[in-house]
Order: C-alpha cells, then sequence, then structure tokens
C-alpha cells in the first residue's frame, strides 16, 4: 500500500458512501484510476466490507456489558462448543480468546440488567464456564471503528 491507497483506507473508514468522484479529489486521482484502487483493496481484503453503523440506544440494546470467561476445561471440544455458542448469541458483538487470567473476554449489547440476565443463562445453557465476571459501562468515552492507518 502505497501513500494514496492509506489515504483512500483512511476516508472509507470515515464515510464508505463517499462517491468515487470525491474520494478521486481528496487524493488527486481521476475516478478511473480510484475506483480501480478501491477495488484493488476490497480484492486483497484490506477493506474486507461495508457495512452501517447504526446507534445502539436507538436499536434498544444501549447497554454495553464486558464478560471476563474463566474455564477450567482447556480442550478442543469445549472452545469449539463455546465458539459455537459465542457465534449464536447476535447480543455477543466481540469475542476474544486472552492471555492471563481471563480465558475470554466478551462485549455484550442488551438493553438492560434483565436482558443481559436472559444472555448470561443462554450462555451457560451452551456450554460449562468455571468462572464469570460482568461489568456494566457507565460511559462510553470513546469508540471508533476506524483502524489507525500508519503513514497517512
Amino acid at each position: 500500500m502505497d501513500v494514496i491507497d492509506r489515504k483512500l483506507v483512511e476516508l472509507l473508514q470515515q464515510d464508505a458512501t463517499m462517491p468515487v468522484a470525491e474520494l478521486a479529489q481528496r487524493v488527486n486521482l481521476s475516478q478511473t484510476p480510484c475506483w480501480k484502487r478501491v477495488q484493488r483493496l476490497k480484492e486483497t481484503g484490506v477493506i474486507r466490507a461495508q457495512v452501517a453503523l447504526c446507534d445502539p440506544k436507538k436499536l434498544g440494546v444501549g447497554t454495553t456489558v464486558f464478560v471476563a470467561v474463566r474455564t477450567n476445561q482447556h480442550t478442543e471440544a469445549w472452545a469449539q462448543a463455546f465458539t459455537r455458542a459465542v457465534q449464536e448469541i447476535p447480543e455477543i458483538v466481540e469475542a476474544y480468546r486472552m492471555s492471563g487470567e481471563t480465558d475470554y473476554l466478551l462485549r455484550v449489547v442488551v438493553s438492560d440488567i434483565d436482558d443481559y440476565d436472559r444472555v448470561y443463562k443462554q450462555l451457560i445453557r451452551a456450554v460449562a464456564l468455571f468462572d464469570v465476571s460482568s461489568s456494566f459501562a457507565m460511559e462510553q468515552i470513546k469508540y471508533s471503528t476506524a483502524l489507525p492507518v500508519r503513514g497517512v
């Protein structure tokens, strides 16, 4: 990726609906070469998807819960069952396998505490967990889906 590609990625992370004409103008290219660069960024997987970012509160899922999960079962079968369970629960919007004392960290979006309790019960029905610790976010200080683009 050169400087122009990086600038295109930066611009598209801000607004994926930006017309090619405007993108081209912003990176000092004509439209066809600009369009080809964007297509190449998609084909090579630099741009994985173009999506609409929605307001969680307006969708009724304005409560964010971070869930630290520990297991005492470190088998491939358990990991597959856990992965399947996490993928089947739409309120779990992010899941990470961690190093350290926490085995997995989940970000869950729900309407309120009762809704989280429903999700929690769904998760523990699906897979045996050793320890679960939930922390409710009080305030969102920063949120971005834009990744840093070095060299821009």
